[in-house]
Order: structure tokens, then C-alpha cells, then sequence
């Protein structure tokens, strides 16, 4: 049996980092004898450019068929004009697939904690799991526009945050066993049922796990103060929108960061969380780390193959720390020279 990827490239950059993606992909399946297929489809703005929609019928129909859908980037200035975007196509992507749970695996090399902002002593042993609700909160909710008034609705049931935060402790057991979930209990009736929730869950069936609660503007400050004392990060849409932004750029560079969306089937959507970057694309400079690493999040979720994740993760880890990457952390290599490093560490 082989596993189907609809492959989006989407703009920009996307295209180079998820060549970047697909060729360690395919290394990493002919080294552990995994067969893949890879099918292209139109995404983003290059498909409102094409067909007048960023999410076609013929793309729609491949992801939900596909066994996990690979995204490279979407959007840029072209299409900030008014009328469709091409972040609605994304939008609809995780609805159509039943996507809520985002993943993005925070940490730092060792050797490259110069690189993080923060001093070297506060970016020593950063190693975090941001999980973030997808489908709920404010970006789903009724909403009103208007130029006098205007209203967004933040709701969420039980059932939506029980199944993120089963997620969450899941994937504490296989880390340092400790979830800090971070609301706005104080304010909002929205985190005061998440919290609610979160602590009968745990009551219930992961007692054994460490919780925490921090209201969301002191985790705003906490990742910067201490960043390596989290290891799963638990929020809402809105807040895990921003906060896994604000917690990316530790490493000192949102192209080396990956993601994973999940439902409760096993096609993910994976892709880096950097934007399409139209000011260097076309000119083989973007980072593919987090597109490589995104790929592998997919063997691990949706394909349930633990050894090649793990040796495309060792070799990225190897190039890194062997002086190899792009300029923006302080390298040299373009995209695909630093993606036929890594091919070549895992042929090892």
C-alpha cells in the first residue's frame, strides 16, 4: 500500500521549501522502504489566479481523500486587494478535513542558542509543544461587519475543548509529562469553561500528568522570561495563534519552525508556519527546515513511522550543528543545497 500526499506548493516560497519537504520525503521512505505517492494540486492565490477559488473542487477532493495533505505557503501582496483571499482557502481546508488540534514543536539545537534573541542562558534547553485549538473560538464565530460596529463572537462547547486538550496530555506522557494551559479565566466565560474542562480531564484520566494554568498576557511575558521551563503548551484559537508566533522566533528564526494539523482521522495537514515571503522567492533562499521538519510530523502522525521521522529529524539536527543552513540564521547554504545536506546525512 502506498500513502497518498495532495501536495499544495502554494505561493511564494512554497514551492521551494516543500520541494525541499518532498525530496527528503521520498529519501527518507526509499531508506525504510515507505511507498509514497505525491500528487500536485493548486492552492492559495496561485489557485484564485487559476480558478477563481483558493480551495478548488479538484484540490477539495483530493485532500479528503488523501492520505495527508502537504501545504507549502500561502498568500502575498497580490492578492490583499479585496475580495478573495488566499487564507480563506486554508480556512476551509481545516474545516473540510475536521482539523483541530494544531501542533508546532518549539527547540533549539544545541550550539545555536546564540541565534534565539533572548540571551544564550535563557534559550539553553528550550524544548516545547504548542498545541492549539483550530476550528473554534473567535475566527469561527458569528461575526458582524460594519464600519460604525462591528462584532466577532468567541464561543466554545465542551466536547471542543475536551477533544484538544485529550491531545494535549496524550502528548505530554511521551515528553516531560507537564501541560501548562493558558486562558483568560479572569475575564472571559469562554476560558472559564476551557479551565473548567481542562481540570476534569485531567481529574479523570491523566492524573499523573503535571497541569498548570497561566492567564495569557503573563504566558506572554513567561516565554520570553523562561521559555525552557514549558514542555506542552495547551491554548485557544486566538491565543495559540499568537502566542505560537511569538514563541517561534526564539530559535531565532521563524523558517525553522514545522506544524501539524490534526483531526480525528489520520490525515494531518503539515506545513511550515512562515508565510509565503514573495521578496525572496524564486531566489533559493528560504529556510526549509520547517518544511522538512513538518514532512517529519507526517511520517509520525499520519503514517504512523516513527524511525523515519526521527532520522529526518537527527539529520536535520546533524546539518545544523555541523555549520550548515540558510542566511537567516547566520549561514550561507541556499534552500536546496541545505536540502541536499540533509539528503545526503540520511543516505548515511
Amino acid at each position: 500500500m502506498s500513502y497518498k500526499i495532495a501536495f499544495l506548493p502554494g505561493d511564494g516560497v512554497g514551492p521551494e521549501v516543500a520541494a525541499a519537504a518532498r525530496a527528503i520525503s521520498v529519501a527518507a521512505a526509499e531508506k525504510f522502504d515507505i511507498p509514497l505517492e505525491f500528487h500536485d494540486y493548486d492552492f492559495g492565490g496561485i489557485a484564485i489566479d487559476k480558478d477563481g477559488d483558493p480551495f478548488p473542487p479538484e484540490t477539495k477532493k483530493a485532500c479528503m481523500a488523501a492520505d495527508a495533505v502537504f501545504l507549502g505557503a500561502v498568500g502575498g501582496p497580490k492578492w490583499d486587494g479585496g475580495g478573495l483571499r488566499p487564507e480563506a482557502g486554508l480556512l476551509e481546508l481545516r474545516k473540510t478535513l475536521g482539523l483541530y488540534a494544531n501542533l508546532r514543536p518549539l527547540r533549539i539545537v544545541p550550539g545555536m542558542e546564540e541565534m534565539s534573541p533572548l540571551k544564550s542562558d535563557r534559550a539553553q534547553n528550550v524544548d516545547m509543544l504548542m498545541v492549539r485549538e483550530l476550528t473554534g473560538g473567535i475566527y469561527f464565530g458569528k461575526r458582524e461587519e460594519g464600519t460604525e460596529f462591528a462584532s466577532d463572537e468567541c464561543a466554545y462547547s465542551r466536547e471542543e475543548v475536551i477533544r484538544v486538550a485529550r491531545i494535549a496530555f496524550e502528548a505530554a506522557k511521551g515528553r516531560r509529562g507537564k501541560v501548562t494551559s493558558v486562558d483568560k479565566a479572569n475575564v472571559l466565560a469562554t476560558s472559564r469553561l476551557w479551565r473548567s474542562v481542562v481540570n476534569e480531564l485531567h481529574a479523570a484520566e491523566f492524573s499523573g500528568i503535571e497541569l498548570e494554568h497561566v492567564l495569557v498576557d503573563a504566558m506572554a511575558m513567561k516565554l520570553i522570561q523562561a521559555p525552557a521551563a514549558f514542555d506542552v503548551v495547551l491554548t485557544e484559537n486566538m491565543f495559540g495563534d499568537i502566542l505560537s508566533d511569538e514563541a517561534s522566533v526564539i530559535t531565532g528564526s521563524i523558517g525553522l519552525a514545522p506544524s501539524a494539523s490534526l483531526g480525528d482521522r489520520k490525515a494531518g495537514l503539515y506545513e511550515p508556519i512562515h508565510g509565503s515571503a514573495p521578496d525572496i522567492a524564486g531566489h533559493d533562499k528560504a529556510n526549509p527546515v520547517g518544511a522538512i521538519l513538518s514532512a517529519a510530523m507526517m511520517f509520525r502522525h499520519s503514517f504512523d513511522a516513527g524511525a523515519p521521522a526521527s532520522a529526518i529529524e537527527n539529520a536535520i539536527e546533524t546539518a545544523l550543528s555541523e555549520g550548515f543552513g540558510t542566511r537567516d540564521v547566520g549561514r550561507s547554504d541556499t534552500c536546496s543545497a541545505f536540502s541536499d545536506h540533509v539528503a545526503a546525512l540520511l543516505s548515511r
